[in-house]
């Protein structure tokens, strides 16, 4: 059996393979596309159960076997599963879009509204259907025919677009590496970063030091190399990924061209002045300029103190670091002396009391304290050796979600850290569907025998995407369209994931869920203090 057609538990992630893609989305579009032509030759008044619930199973089934491989596209890009990937997105592109502009159904859903079984709909059912009634006007089910062909062309170009541009993205950063073989030109580099560079030579069977564009190679480079050539060398190929100033068939200027005039079209033909306007149709901010608003607001406000910032950090590296001119790959470098001289700590004395095998457990008994929880390791097919599953359960022993942790830089994956839905919570005939999620960064792993150790930028990141990851793990709503993240405004959904952060600088948290590497001592007080006094730096 195609192993993305299996909806009785998790991803079979072991067993998915490129060839398993196409046929299995064509197939259960055939099957959708039969299910909604039933639905509409139905005369019948529509029910939220006769027609709802049928194409909810429908459409959920085909996210549940696309969203595995557009994860997969995402943490283990290969050649052949991109490909199949590019090939696939616009028939999936297609068919939202398709849906999106249905008159008929959009009219059933318009009779269900107005129909006297609406009154008694629970409210979560009833924002799914003033939601749905938003999203066909958003989608150009009003628009004449012609509009509809050239929205559908647009929807599927712009699919293609951001693929295209994640893919070059991806590819230019795994294609810079700087080996430097001389040790002295690496001065002011910790030690554990220096073998981790060490060990990438290695593998790469090239002698001395090897450095790349991912974050935990690029980072510490800028905040503590002395070369300042090196910083600059590195700064200016990371700025220039995927441009006009590298490989030509990785720029990106023509896509973000193109991206831009396309959502201006888009927006046109719905009847909106520009695409922030469209944006925010489905966001809590009301206008374009109520935003401009609040960031001019904002700028005005901030700006003063960045200024003084910028010029104590000028005269610093003029007076202290020799830098008569400060340039930005000088910034994290400066900054970091700057911190050193005016709080007397440094990020990486801080990173040593932050191993992975102190800070997990600490998040863990943090939400388990919060939603009176228990969180432990599972079993679950996975997708790398790196990867870790758990499950969370209740106070009398129940199974209320269930997550994979994926924490580490490769070259198969691309940057930056995000959550995203597995599985949606949801009452079946059979019960509650258990709701599953996974959660994505890009941290150093671990090296020689130790533990991976997390800066506090770090640990305030995980907190930050575990926020996610509790927003869609323990919704009690029971209808697809609005449990967890879903049919939440995009710009409350970072709500929950804030503020799990503020919990990175509470002391009776980290202290907690510190451990000195070496020492074994926990987080000093007195070093927080300092952390504290230096948090707006």
């Amino acid at each position: 059996m195609n192993p993305l057609l299996d909806f009785s538990g998790l991803p079979r992630f072991a067993e998915i393979k490129p060839e398993h893609v196409a046929p299995a989305i064509e197939q259960l579009l055939a099957e959708n596309r039969a299910l909604i032509a039933r639905l509409l030759s139905d005369s019948s008044p529509p029910t939220w159960q006769d027609f709802i619930v049928p194409m909810e199973d429908a459409n959920e089934r085909l996210s549940r076997a696309w969203g595995p491989v557009g994860h997969l596209n995402a943490v283990m890009n290969s050649p052949e599963l991109r490909e199949v990937y590019n090939a696939t997105l616009p028939i999936i592109t297609q068919y939202y879009a398709e849906l999106g502009q249905n008159l008929a159904l959009f009219d059933k859903f318009k009779a269900l509204r107005n129909s006297p079984e609406f009154a008694g709909l629970s409210a979560a059912r009833k924002k799914i259907i003033e939601n749905e009634l938003r999203d066909f006007r958003l989608g150009g089910a009003e628009l004449p025919e012609d509009k509809k062909a050239r929205y559908l062309e647009i929807q599927e170009r712009l699919a293609e677009l951001s693929s295209r541009f994640s893919d070059n993205l991806l590819d230019a950063t795994n294609d810079y590496t700087l080996v430097i073989e001389n040790k002295n030109d690496l001065g002011g580099l910790p030690e554990d970063v220096l073998q981790v560079a060490h060990e990438a030579a290695q593998a790469a069977n090239k002698p001395g030091w090897l450095f790349t564009l991912k974050a935990p190679s690029y980072m510490p480079v800028m905040q503590y190399a002395d070369n300042r050539a090196l910083r600059e060398k590195m700064y200016r190929a990371s700025g220039t990924r995927a441009s006009e100033f590298g490989r030509a068939e990785w720029d990106n200027t023509a896509l973000m061209d193109e991206i831009v005039r396309l959502r201006g079209e888009e927006a046109s033909l719905l009847g909106f002045a520009n695409f922030g306007e469209l944006s925010l149709a489905t966001k809590m901010a009301d206008s374009p300029q109520q935003v401009a608003e609040f960031m001019r607001e904002l700028a005005q406000r901030a700006r003063p103190f960045a200024e003084k910032d910028l010029a104590e950090l000028r005269e610093f590296a003029r007076a202290e670091l020799g830098i008569d001119e400060l340039q930005s790959w000088d910034v994290g470098y400066a900054s970091e002396k700057l911190r050193e001289k005016l709080y007397a700590f440094s990020e990486q004395e801080v990173k040593q009391y932050f191993p992975e095998d102190a800070v997990l457990p600490g998040m863990f008994k943090l939400v388990e304290t919060l939603y009176g929880l228990q969180i432990k390791a599972s079993v679950a097919p996975l997708w790398h050796d790196d990867v870790r599953f758990f499950d969370i359960r209740d106070a009398q022993g129940q199974l209320v979600g269930q997550f994979y942790l994926d924490m580490y830089a490769r070259n198969s994956k691309r940057g930056g850290a995000w959550m995203d839905d597995v599985i949606t919570r949801r009452r079946l005939a059979s019960g509650i569907q258990t709701p599953v999620a996974y959660l994505n960064c890009n941290f150093s792993a671990p090296v020689g025998g130790k533990p991976a150790l997390f800066t506090h930028d770090e640990v305030i990141t995980l907190f930050h995407e575990f926020g996610h990851g509790l927003h869609h793990l323990l919704t009690e709503v029971e209808d697809l369209a609005v449990s967890g993240i879903n049919g939440v405004e995009w710009d409350a959904v970072e709500l929950p994931s804030q503020f799990m952060e503020n919990f990175c600088w509470e002391w009776d948290v980290l202290h907690g869920m510190t451990r000195h590497v070496d020492s074994g001592e926990p987080l000093p007080r007195a070093l927080f203090d300092k952390m504290l006094a230096a948090k707006n730096f």
